[in-house]
């Protein structure tokens, strides 16, 4: 086959983990609050992930920001510089290293947005000893897809995906 356990339709699942921490993936990536909007988009992307809490300069988290909160105020937001003035000929214009710019070229204006201003201000958590069981009752409950774990001290020490529970799920 291929690798991948098979199971025979209708066998009942288990999930085999006691506790959050038994869960988590240890250390979540995660982003500044003042990380601007390219700089969260690249994070995102470069690591190969959909979200990452947002923590302050304190390292205490304070938001999520997903791919799709970025998206949305990439649709909502999206500005060009001017056209250039009528004395240039397209034709002229070129990059500092002599390359031509096509005839639909555009400038993308900067966005100055900070990642503090499109988060979600709530980060769901849960603590390392949360019984595994309520873990996922607070996922369904609350429709998301992550779960943040932070310590007694208010310190993210892991995350917890809808993707984890599914790896922590074997027949019984």
């Amino acid at each position: 086959m291929n690798g991948v356990a098979q199971r025979k339709p209708g066998t009942p699942l288990a999930l085999r983990a006691a506790t959050a921490e038994d869960l988590m993936t240890p250390n979540p990536l995660s982003v500044r609050d003042g990380a601007t909007v390219r700089e969260a988009l690249a994070f995102l992307i470069d690591h190969g992930i959909s979200a990452a809490p947002v923590i302050d300069r304190a390292g205490q988290p304070v938001g999520v920001l997903s791919r799709s909160d970025l998206i949305i105020h990439q649709r909502e937001s999206v500005t060009y510089l001017a056209e250039a003035p009528p004395y240039y000929d397209k034709s002229d214009l070129a990059t500092r290293d002599g390359e031509p710019l096509g005839e639909d070229f555009q400038v993308e204006r900067p966005d100055p947005t900070r990642v503090r201003d499109l988060m979600t201000p709530v980060v769901f958590s849960v603590s390392p000893p949360t019984p595994a069981g309520k873990v996922v009752e607070q996922m369904v409950d609350l429709k998301v897809h992550r779960l943040f774990v932070v310590d007694d001290n208010g310190v993210l020490v892991g995350v917890i995906t809808a993707l984890d529970i599914l790896r922590h799920l074997l027949p019984r």
